[in-house]
């Protein structure tokens, strides 16, 4: 089923044939270069414009590739998944799972994080108040004993 989307998860299928460029998109991440904190999955980490993968349009930057020809990438090191993709023919069939809807076109993909900024503030608010505090104690008690 090319492009089916699977109905109890975001992975899908998509068969790209290669062209002139190759499948036209890079990956980063495997076992010896994790991308993602606790993972050693392999993720596209660019789309090149007019290759084989931005011409079909199904593959995104950020989705993550499980499978190449039918072969799971599980525990592999880049160098080993490099290696499949050039020995993978002319025809490739990827299982992938798409980046979910968090990580997406939105606020929190395009901008940066004012949220952050906030806390931020907020915290130094915070310390500020109880350091100011800790000075009215401090001042009190040796008062006491002049």
């Amino acid at each position: 089923m090319n492009g089916s989307l699977h109905p109890s998860s975001n992975e899908v299928d998509i068969s790209l044939k290669r062209g002139s460029a190759g499948l036209g998109f890079n990956i980063v991440g495997g076992v010896d270069q994790q991308y993602v904190v606790n993972d050693s999955g392999i993720y596209v980490s660019k789309i090149k414009e007019d290759g084989a993968a931005a011409l079909d349009g199904r593959l995104q930057e950020g989705d993550k590739i499980l499978a190449i020809n039918g072969v799971k990438l599980e525990d592999l090191t880049h160098r080993a998944t490099v290696d499949l993709f050039r020995t993978a023919g002319e025809d490739v069939e990827l299982r992938v799972l798409k980046k979910s809807a968090h990580h997406m076109n939105g606020p929190t993909g395009s901008h940066p994080d004012h949220n952050s900024s906030a806390s931020s503030l907020g915290i130094l608010a915070v310390l500020a108040g109880a350091a100011a505090i800790c000075a009215f104690l401090y001042m009190r008690h040796h008062r006491r004993h002049f």
